[in-house]
């Protein structure tokens, strides 16, 4: 059955791949004009063009995005927005499950992409982690837009976590810029995007659920950066259990 099922799957992914080029071409012109209004106010538009465009694409190949506030959740305040990282199809939900303005610390190979990587360099704080001053520079880049009352998201594993646990090692970065600017930290769970595209192909686009939950925010105030190694553990320790909660693991 599986075998007969392949070439369906290859012309839903083909499918979906065309989809996605079509709606970004739509996007691009809005996606120009805002820029010409700069990083603030044009970048917060951009946004709003580019949660449309997954809006549309998620209903055209089958995918249905859904919030889970397990706390409920101000969106008119500020966050250091973190997640666990399983599978390229983390990026659109990340501007869906948001109703306030952010900006996404995203890597820099992806600005690369024909036409995709201008949309992405538009809206996101590009950072390449091998080049420490490229590292520093988006660190100030994130707390200026933090200054203008704009939330941050960050992946904290920093790469695509293919190891079968729940969570990879955090990286310092989100957690230092938290307690510097004194932001909560708000810990989000993409629970289905790994089942939606697994990491392992392209051609593994299926359609269905796309969950993303809301955790309780750990707050920061107060803390200096010697309370750094523990603010990490109690996000990681929080988002791992809050993972175990609605997948099965392993370990």
């Amino acid at each position: 059955m599986k075998i007969l099922l392949k070439p369906l799957q290859w012309i839903y992914c083909v499918y979906g791949l065309l989809t996605f080029i079509a709606i970004m071409f739509i996007a691009v012109p809005f996606v120009i004009v805002a820029t010409f209004f700069g990083r603030i106010k044009g970048g917060n538009f951009i946004y709003k063009v580019v949660k449309a465009w997954g809006y549309c694409w998620y209903l055209l190949i089958g995918i249905r995005h859904k919030n889970i506030f397990e706390v409920a959740h101000d969106a008119t305040r500020q966050y250091i927005f973190v997640a666990n990282h399983i599978s390229y199809m983390d990026i659109p939900p990340v501007v869906m499950a948001l109703n306030q303005p952010v900006r996404i610390l995203a890597k820099y190979e992806m600005s690369k992409i024909p036409v995709f990587g201008f949309i992405y360099r538009s809206a996101a704080v590009m950072v390449n982690r091998s080049d420490a001053e490229n590292r520093a520079k988006s660190i100030i880049e994130m707390k200026n837009f933090i200054s203008h009352n704009i939330s941050i998201f960050i992946f904290p594993e920093g790469t695509l976590n293919e190891t079968g646990a729940p969570l990879k090692e955090f990286f310092d970065g989100a957690f230092r810029i938290a307690i510097e600017t004194e932001t909560p930290v708000k810990p989000v769970l993409f629970i289905d995007t790994v089942d939606r595209l697994h990491y392992s192909s392209i051609f593994t686009l299926t359609p269905g659920p796309c969950r993303a939950v809301f955790l309780d925010e750990v707050p920061v105030q107060g803390l200096t950066l010697d309370d750094l190694p523990a603010l990490k553990q109690r996000v990681h320790d929080k988002m791992d259990k809050g993972l175990r909660r609605y997948r099965k693991y392993s370990d």
